[in-house]
């Protein structure tokens, strides 16, 4: 006859598998929290960017749990990229570099995280007061900021003061678009094979565009009227068109119709330029890459002009985070130490403070290091940002703000075709007159769809 279980007996039994569940339970935890996380970054194939990608390991180094995949792509392919990505919902990143036309669009659609709401106000250590007005605006819709300016920049003009100083010529601190050609026909020489000026031709909104635009903005032009009538056919817009085609045809360098800045920044630091009108942020990058003849050459001049002043445009690439992450928390962890006070220092001590991100940060221009390697250049750099009005670009009104670009979604598919059209008239397939006649048909027929002209 068998011994009846003793109740003790039992309950110890269920206590110790009881016990034993709530362990493998911690230890199951443990291991999924072990897990690191992953993130997939968007990101600019600009020189700083690729600075923060060989960092990274700092960032590992603060959090182990956290591990970064980055994508790295040219302006022209990031942007349709990130574009499809967070319009589709897809969830492929977790944070991506936009600039700042994107912003306040994606912002009001609900594409990408309101920072100030979620994290910014919460995170002191970041010091969000620090920022550079003008250039945290351009981040913001309505007040919050919708991404963290990696780096902000105006546009101003590189010239080679040795090849100034030979032909007798003297760079003003802001010249006339008028003395730039002027300077650019007596720099011209062919035989040594250095055109007197590069421009960007590529196509693109943010690429060929971003330059043509200011010389439009201040040779009194627009793009719209504030009925939303498409002004490029306009005296003063046409004037402007044809003059930047002019200028590269004339005297700017070769198949300048496939150049963008990389091209031209390559140029420049090879001495096969005389001089370079583009963003202040590659400043540091031209110092950094000149060879040795053009290095102590390099001068620095504010952004040309015509009729109105204050013509450098106003940018800002910043790091978003798409509503469609799942891993919100990490990824502002990201954001916030790329964009940081800490980080600066870093890329400044570890990568050169050439390859600092310019424009974001007020402590930046404090810092004696910086203010040692960047004494030609950063004042200047504060100087174009501050006098960049985005909320009034042109001499006459119009309905839209931004100064190198109009913010409204049509203006990418505008852009493109727009500067598609430019870069056949700078390529001798057209005629200026004739690619500002075919652009502003098909503006007029995309602004018409869209409902601004009735």
């Amino acid at each position: 006859m068998s011994k009846p279980i003793r109740r003790s007996t039992f309950v110890g039994a269920r206590a110790y598998s009881l016990a034993f569940s709530v362990s493998l339970g911690l230890l199951l935890a443990q291991a999924v929290q072990a897990e690191p996380i992953t993130l997939t970054v968007a990101l600019a194939a600009n020189p700083q960017m690729e600075t923060a990608a060989k960092l990274i390991d700092n960032f590992y180094a603060k959090y182990p749990d956290i591990k970064v995949k980055f994508q790295t792509l040219p302006e022209n392919q990031l942007r349709p990229t990130v574009l499809k990505d967070v319009a589709t919902k897809s969830g492929q990143f977790d944070v991506v570099m936009i600039g700042a036309y994107e912003v306040p669009l994606w912002a009001q659609k609900g594409w990408i995280t309101n920072l100030s709401k979620e994290f910014v106000a919460k995170d002191t250590e970041w010091k969000s007061d620090d920022l550079l007005t003008p250039i945290r605006d351009l981040v913001s819709y309505k007040g919050d900021m919708f991404a963290t300016p990696f780096y902000g920049s105006s546009s101003f003009m590189f010239y080679r003061k040795d090849l100034f100083q030979k032909a007798g010529l003297n760079m003003p601190e802001q010249p006339t678009w008028d003395q730039v050609a002027d300077f650019a026909a007596k720099l011209d020489d062919k035989s040594k094979n250095i055109s007197g000026i590069c421009l960007r031709g590529i196509p693109g909104w943010g690429q060929s565009l971003a330059p043509l635009t200011t010389v439009i903005n201040t040779f009194g032009g627009r793009w719209f009227d504030e009925k939303w009538e498409p002004q490029l056919s306009s005296p003063k817009s046409k004037e402007a068109i044809n003059f930047y085609v002019k200028l590269l045809k004339e005297h700017g360098q070769q198949d300048a119709a496939k150049d963008g800045w990389q091209e031209c920044l390559q140029l420049f630091t090879q001495g096969k330029t005389a001089m370079w009108y583009d963003d202040t942020v590659f400043a540091g990058p031209v110092i950094d890459q000149a060879n040795a003849e053009v290095k102590n050459n390099v001068g620095f001049a504010l952004a040309p002009i015509k009729e109105k002043p204050g013509s450098g445009w106003l940018w800002a690439w910043g790091l978003s985070i798409p509503t469609t992450s799942k891993h919100q928390d990490a990824a502002w962890k990201l954001v916030a130490w790329l964009t940081s006070q800490e980080y600066i220092k870093l890329a400044g001590e570890k990568a050169g403070w050439g390859t600092v991100p310019p424009g974001s940060r007020q402590s930046t221009y404090k810092l004696s290091a910086y203010e040692a390697a960047t004494k030609d250049y950063a004042d200047l750099t504060l100087k174009s940002i501050n006098a960049a009005n985005p909320l009034k670009p042109t001499v006459d009104p119009v309905p839209y703000t931004g100064v190198q670009y109009v913010t409204i979604p049509e203006f990418e598919q505008i852009g493109d075709f727009t500067s598609q059209q430019l870069a056949g008239a700078i390529s001798g397939q057209m005629s200026a007159d004739d690619a500002i006649k075919a652009s502003e048909t098909k503006i007029k027929e995309i602004m018409e769809d869209a409902g601004y002209i009735k």
